[in-house]
């Protein structure tokens, strides 16, 4: 039921963090503002596919 779901960084454009979403109850894109290591800083993180 749980699909797993990575997030990417809308600004260096890497996949920084993978989690696991319920896209029954939830089909809408999933993001959050989460810390880029890259980049250094909180930075919008939206859903993408795994590889």
């Amino acid at each position: 039921m749980r699909e797993l779901i990575a997030l990417r960084c809308t600004s260096c454009k890497r996949k920084n963090y993978y989690t696991t979403k319920n896209k029954r109850l939830h089909p809408e894109k999933f993001s959050i503002k989460k810390y880029c290591p890259f980049e250094r800083k909180h930075i919008l993180h939206k859903e993408a596919k795994p590889k």
